[in-house]
């Protein structure tokens, strides 16, 4: 753990305070990843986030064994994100294709149709999705409504989009039967990827295209929509990008109209190279607070703040700069009553050893 508690200012006069760093999740000769691709959620000071864990390989790129079982897992915290705990709760949640006996066990296939019945509204409801493919899927969702202690499902998501669909965790919740996600299909080359938004109005039994979220990339990808919705009631998310070889940023895009049609707004993170996704919350003083990770050196986790509903952001706030390497960053994050801001992410430092593991930054804003 590492304690920090000094005011800190950023160049646009925005004063923020790190309060500390913790582990969310280590654990010697594992890795632990991705936060982002599997949500947050947060009832008072208990909090739950998703991630998966694998055996660490050191190798090129993500240092995790994609030989061996990777599951998704969880974390909860009852004390606002000071101390955590693994759990490990999630039916069928191996998450990667494994040889067992001489049998290619392929979890994904084993998702079956919802039958519909969710209650989105429940006080105590979360779901959660997974993905066998970056690009095509197949994908499949669980929904818990007792704070992901037990779940239903697998179920399948089915392909609104011809070219598949690789889905992470993250949507809107309209009415009792009534959800909005927002998800990244391959593009038409079935190459990744291109963001969307679909729609449930009968509890998770049909879901239907709604509208792609600006162009389809040319050479590069658009992905991993996070969303917030805004005071007015206008829904407002930011994509990782990089459209071709040469630009990697976090664009923005507004819908008015509950997602039919989406308007670009200026990019948050003009240049973000190599690329990561953002994290999106809207705070108690409806300020908006984007935070991503910067996988070049120094390697670092840090967030922006817009206090006109992402027309404009403020400087970089920088949580944190003491990165080993750039396999880091895919945050989430909360806020908890009291104003401070959990953001979790994967990481790996000098001092902890070379696993990748889940930590989080508390913090404020002011």
């Amino acid at each position: 753990m590492h304690n920090q508690s000094s005011l800190l200012q950023s160049p646009s006069s925005t004063t923020f305070e790190v309060l500390k760093h913790v582990q969310v999740y280590y654990e010697p000769g594992r890795y632990g990843g991705w936060p982002a691709n599997h949500g947050i959620w947060r009832w008072g000071d208990e909090v739950l986030v998703g991630f998966q864990s694998g055996a660490y390989k050191e190798q090129a790129g993500h240092t995790i064994d994609w030989q061996q079982p990777i599951r998704k897992v969880f974390a909860r915290s009852r004390d606002g994100g000071e101390t955590w705990a693994l759990e490990d709760t999630l039916p069928d949640a191996l998450d990667n294709p494994v040889e067992n006996a001489g049998v290619l066990l392929t979890p994904h296939a084993q998702a079956q149709p919802c039958p519909g019945g969710i209650d989105f509204t429940h006080p105590d409801f979360v779901m959660t999705f997974s993905h066998a493919s970056f690009h095509v899927g197949p994908s499949r969702f669980w929904t818990s409504t007792d704070r992901g202690h037990t779940w239903a499902g697998p179920y399948r998501l089915p392909d609104m989009v011809t070219q598949g669909i690789g889905a992470r965790t993250d949507y809107l919740v309209n009415r009792r039967a009534d959800c909005t996600l927002f998800l990244t299909a391959a593009k038409q080359n079935g190459r990744e990827g291109r963001p969307f938004c679909a729609r449930t109005t009968d509890g998770g039994r049909t879901w239907r295209l709604v509208a792609w979220i600006g162009p389809e990339p040319q050479e590069g990808f658009v992905i991993m929509p996070a969303s917030v919705r805004l005071p007015n009631g206008h829904m407002l998310v930011a994509l990782r990008a990089q459209p071709d070889r040469t630009r990697s940023s976090i664009q923005a895009y507004r819908s008015g109209d509950d997602g039919l049609t989406w308007q670009q707004l200026p990019d948050p993170i003009p240049a973000l190279a190599p690329s990561n996704p953002p994290a999106f919350i809207r705070l108690h003083d409806d300020r908006l607070c984007l935070a991503y990770g910067v996988r070049a050196a120094p390697y670092r986790m840090c967030a922006r703040l817009s206090s006109d509903d992402g027309m404009t952001w403020g400087d970089e706030l920088v949580l944190r700069d003491d990165g080993a390497n750039g396999d880091m960053g895919y945050p989430r994050c909360v806020q908890r009553d009291d104003g401070v801001i959990v953001t979790v992410y994967y990481f790996n430092d000098a001092a902890t050893g070379v696993e990748r593991y889940i930590g989080a930054t508390l913090w404020r804003a002011f």
